[in-house]
């Protein structure tokens, strides 16, 4: 555990050359990584976001594709297509910008929703069929989409489905004054992105995956997970609250979260530390809630301060 927790350390620490005073949103991203999930980033731009998965992928020398979605990008564009080879007399699959480790699905609610459920197999399942041929993705895999909140002429929300399949939201935020005079300092003559060094490896991370599935979670804890998924289900300002996907993500983040802190075993500050990125994408609120200004995040803090945190015997 402990070499992995340092890969894990020193993955944060590259990307932090480039991206000044967002450990936390470093280390979510990361840690969707390391749990075979993927993120959707929702922030304004400009805050660096797509700087935060270009550095992710060089810092584990993984291969990258940036996808620009716009509407007329078509979903063979992203999962490949066939083409006839007139020399051997057979289709061959030429891949598409999916087939890739790290993939920028940028202002992916810019696509129409026929472009965006072509990302449904790959996420879920880390394999596209084109013709009834499956191809398998390289790994690891990971899927990092962007969307801006402020904007929605010409966007195509994302179906609750969909949302679904990303393992966290997460967000970066504008940086605070001392910060962004760091960065105009620190990138004022050049991008420090393009000599980023790679400091871990696609093997590491594979390793990584296989190694936090060890980490302990009480029966206790297992029906605190439940008991807060279940309270969005049944909270008078939600009209959907989360899945049974959602359960299983905040226990699989709870557990590589322990991993990262140096812990075999998971404790209920795991698990509420990652109750607001890894459910508040999967609840839809009632309109008299967002009217009153309500979101997701508050009523989540809520729902925790209302579940009864369970007491965990350790020296078992």
């Amino acid at each position: 555990m402990e070499n992995s927790v340092k890969v894990l350390n020193s993955i944060v620490e590259n990307v932090e050359k480039v991206i000044v005073g967002k450990r936390k949103s470093v280390e979510l991203a990361l840690i969707s990584l390391i749990c075979n999930g993927h993120v959707l980033i929702e922030d304004v731009p400009g805050v660096g976001k797509t700087s935060l998965i270009s550095s992710l992928a060089r810092s584990i020398n993984a291969s990258f594709k940036r996808i620009q979605f716009t509407p007329d990008i078509l979903p063979s564009d992203i999962t490949g297509f066939s083409m006839y080879n007139q020399k051997t007399g057979d289709f061959e699959y030429r891949p598409g910008a999916v087939m890739s480790q790290i993939i920028l699905a940028d202002e992916i609610n810019r696509t129409s929703p026929k472009t965006q459920a072509s990302l449904l197999e790959v996420m879920e399942e880390s394999q596209v069929t084109v013709d009834g041929v499956t191809h398998k993705v390289p790994k690891p895999f990971m899927v990092l989409a962007t969307q801006n909140p402020i904007e929605y002429l010409g966007t195509f929300p994302l179906p609750e489905a969909q949302l679904d399949r990303f393992f966290m939201k997460i967000s970066i935020g504008y940086p605070t004054p001392g910060e962004e005079s760091y960065i105009l300092n620190r990138f004022r003559q050049n991008n420090p992105i393009e000599s980023l060094d790679k400091v871990a490896s696609g093997e590491d991370i594979i390793k990584i995956q296989e190694e936090i599935k060890e980490v302990h979670v009480d029966k206790t804890l297992n029906d605190y997970i439940v008991d807060i998924v279940a309270s969005t289900r049944n909270h008078n300002d939600v009209i959907l609250g989360s899945s049974p996907r959602g359960s299983m993500s905040l226990f699989k983040a709870a557990q590589a979260w322990a991993f990262y802190n140096k812990r075999n075993f998971v404790m209920p500050e795991d698990i509420k530390y990652m109750v607001v990125p890894v459910l508040s994408h999967r609840i839809v609120l009632k309109q008299e809630a967002k009217l009153k200004k309500t979101n997701a995040a508050d009523i989540l803090g809520s729902i925790l301060e209302k579940t009864k945190v369970p007491v965990v015997d350790y020296n078992v």
